[in-house]
């Protein structure tokens, strides 16, 4: 009887190509991807970031890097469909484990995010982050601005999450865009927020919010975002919650009105070009989902995010 792949997230050599493992079996990793801390020649690290306790509603998004990791596996034997291209073909993609921290000592967990981020730039990869709440992003983004300067972002979401907070030490999955913009780790005037469904001071980002996308096509969202980013280097981050609930119940701060996955995979793929440097996908809360739909939707985008990465990065990509 032929041997038959199994524990590939331990067991692979190659951080490149498909997987053929049973969906149910063997060793979790993000898309089958190998376990591995040293990112020598590594195009893309995903990692996850456990954390929920910024969370103001509903907590539960800490268990979301393992949903999607579970869920990844129903993907991880076939091409990302729509791209014309296998992105896990052309780039080394591998899974480095989840950002440590305890969680008793809050005060501590910003700087620990951090560090973790500018450990895997600093070896040459991009990051692929699952969270964990929103929080996570800005001090991710304190990491990436530290190596690209401030950055532009595209950021989906049901909320601007720029609510004014005096307090910089505070820890809130609501206030981090402000304190990214007003820090001047991000810069307003070259980033979007797409699926926004709240009110709030955008305090400068091109807002294309749910109606906007829901009565133009998304092709057209998409080519108004890459006009305001242009060339600059992007930090994507998706809140599961740009959603709507029907295609994503499972999070801490759902809104009625949102995104479907078709929108959302449309609007991702027209985005193709961009100077895409980081990512992250968020808000995942499985204590609140049903029948993993939001963590297979989690699992999609995540896929999508690495072949927009592929399609900037990788020459084979593009031909």
């Amino acid at each position: 009887m032929n041997d038959t792949p199994m524990d590939g997230a331990i067991t692979r050599t190659s951080d490149r190509g498909l997987n053929q493992e049973l969906a149910y079996a063997g060793v979790p990793s993000f898309m089958r991807r190998r376990y591995t801390k040293d990112l020598q020649g590594v195009d893309i690290a995903f990692t996850g970031i456990p954390f929920d306790h910024s969370t103001m509603n509903r907590p539960g998004a800490r268990y979301g890097p393992r949903a999607v990791r579970e869920q990844s596996a129903l993907l991880a034997w076939g091409a990302a469909y729509r791209w014309d291209f296998s992105p896990f073909e052309i780039c080394n993609v591998v899974d480095y484990g989840d950002c440590g921290f305890d969680h008793g000592k809050l005060d501590e967990i910003p700087q620990r995010i951090e560090a973790h981020t500018a450990g895997i730039l600093k070896q040459g990869a991009a990051a692929l982050t699952i969270g964990g709440d929103h929080y996570i992003t800005y001090p991710i983004l304190r990491a990436y601005a530290e190596h690209y300067g401030p950055m532009s972002f595209i950021h989906f979401d049901a909320h601007t999450d720029t609510w004014e907070d005096p307090d910089p030490t505070r820890i809130d999955h609501g206030t981090m865009m402000y304190h990214a913009i007003n820090q001047g780790v991000a810069a307003p005037e070259r980033s979007v927020q797409i699926g926004i469904r709240t009110h709030n001071d955008p305090l400068g980002v091109s807002i294309f919010d749910a109606d906007c996308v829901h009565e133009r096509e998304p092709e057209w969202v998409a080519e108004q975002a890459r006009q305001v980013v242009g060339d600059h280097p992007v930090y994507l981050t998706f809140d599961i919650d740009a959603l709507d609930p029907a295609f994503a119940p499972g999070t801490g701060t759902p809104v009625i009105g949102g995104l479907s996955t078709y929108q959302a995979h449309k609007i991702l793929r027209n985005l193709a070009g961009i100077n895409l440097v980081g990512m992250d996908v968020v808000e995942v809360s499985p204590p609140f989902d049903h029948g993993n739909i939001t963590a297979i939707a989690g699992a999609e985008l995540a896929q999508d995010l690495v072949a927009l990465w592929a399609y900037r990065h990788c020459e084979e990509a593009r031909q």
